[in-house]
């Protein structure tokens, strides 16, 4: 396992190996923080701090043949890797954590039902992605995934949701209701000057679909990169400044980056270190 980052961020280091026992866990301390680690999934949970994440952001394997890291010989094989991370991740989430995980419907379904009596959904989230394409005219067309909302308790987590307000959908109404309110179970109600509580569908185009160029999807650095936008919501909602942010399967390292400049801390693993490469050469962190 090797550790990498660029200067505050993720300063670009040779390959440091992590010299440990390999029966006895790391503290967090010893992996250090503010880091993505160049490992796989396994040996660095194993490798964390029981009791030390605040927020995990999880984009894993979705066994939809896009890359070799996506491909599983058999939907058992896809569940058997997914249910033993997860096994790995749970103890290592505070009490009154949170963490948000992507996947396909169909995946998030036996997720879930995995997942009872172990951790409590708060949301199951449908990501609209506003890019879907048609691959049968026998069905309709596939323009969402799915993120699951878990907490570890179901009272006492942090969830900000005046942080993650949008905006109202009729600006007409909302400034009428400005001006006199709108009479309510007899009671008068003014709008929120920052917009309307976050709903459980999130309306967010894709990169694939922002980068578009005449028409032309443009080649990106990860096969599926999640948009900042969405990042910085969990973040935003589910953490306060100094907390640690988990950022499992980091791909780009996106959550870590965005955590960061949010004044986040931040613990990411990632097995491909092209993916890291690539972003930070995009976002100029040298």
């Amino acid at each position: 396992m090797t550790k990498y980052f660029k200067n505050e961020i993720l300063q670009n280091t040779e390959s440091i190996p992590i010299q440990a026992d390999s029966n006895a866990n790391l503290t967090l301390q010893g992996l250090e923080i503010n880091i993505i680690y160049i490992a796989d999934v396994f040996s660095f949970l194993k490798s964390l701090q029981d009791s030390s994440i605040d927020l995990a952001i999880i984009d894993p394997p979705y066994n939809l043949k896009i890359a070799t890291w996506d491909s599983f010989r058999s939907e058992k094989d896809f569940l058997d890797f997914s249910f033993a991370w997860l096994d790995l991740l749970l103890p290592k989430l505070k009490k009154n954590a949170s963490f948000y995980l992507f996947n396909t419907p169909k995946n998030c379904a036996l997720f879930l039902h995995y997942l009872q009596n172990k951790v409590i959904l708060q949301n199951w989230i449908t990501w609209y992605k506003k890019d879907g394409f048609s691959v049968s005219k026998r069905k309709f067309n596939n323009a969402q995934e799915s993120i699951l909302f878990y907490t570890i308790d179901s009272k006492d987590y942090y969830f900000d949701s005046d942080s993650v307000r949008i905006p109202y959908d009729s600006k007409e109404r909302i400034a009428h209701a400005a001006k006199k309110g709108i009479l309510k179970n007899g009671k008068r109600w003014y709008p929120n000057e920052n917009g309307k509580l976050c709903p459980d569908v999130w309306e967010i185009s894709s990169e694939r679909h922002k980068r578009k160029i005449n028409g032309k999807t443009q080649k990106l650095n990860h096969p599926t990169p999640k948009p900042r936008e969405m990042i910085e919501r969990m973040i935003k909602a589910s953490s306060k400044e100094g907390d640690l942010v988990l950022d499992l399967f980091a791909g780009t390292g996106m959550s870590s980056l965005v955590a960061r400049e949010l004044g986040r801390n931040f613990i990411g693993c990632e097995m491909n270190r092209e993916y890291v490469d690539m972003s930070l050469n995009m976002q100029n962190i040298n």
